[in-house]
């Protein structure tokens, strides 16, 4: 069973804190800026565990791997936004499409994950601006 520690304690909390996804480097410095003493290697650590644990989601963008505080809401996808990083949440595509899709290529569903990449509107205005 995994450790309840004050450093996990406060990982996930500043998690919750944030509704888009961070690297393990932002929030490490989010958390040195605040007074907390954690080393760079305690919050890879922990977020991973958190990861493992179901408790926070992970995506890969931008050549880094994002976290993100998910709670226990269960298996669930997300619209994020490749400029600010907003994360909304999105219904999944349906059992049976995802089984005919994978048996049309032969394959047999095992699991899947599903991130859609854009812009939110916020930024879209910006966008538009420049």
């Amino acid at each position: 069973m995994a450790r309840n520690t004050h450093q996990k304690d406060t990982i996930r909390e500043a998690l919750r804190e944030r509704s888009a996804f961070i690297s393990a480097q932002q929030l490490h410095q989010q958390l040195e800026e605040r007074g907390e003493r954690i080393a760079l290697a305690t919050v890879y650590r922990q977020l991973n565990a958190l990861a493992d644990s179901g408790q926070v989601d992970t995506v890969r963008m931008g050549g880094e791997q994002l976290y993100r505080y998910c709670g226990a809401d269960g298996h669930h996808h997300h619209l994020i936004c490749t400029s600010c990083g907003r994360t909304v949440a999105i219904d999944p595509p349906s059992e049976s499409w995802l089984r005919s899709v994978t048996a049309e290529h032969g394959f047999t569903l095992q699991s899947h994950t599903l991130e859609v990449f854009g812009l939110c509107p916020e930024c879209q205005a910006q966008d538009g601006d420049a």
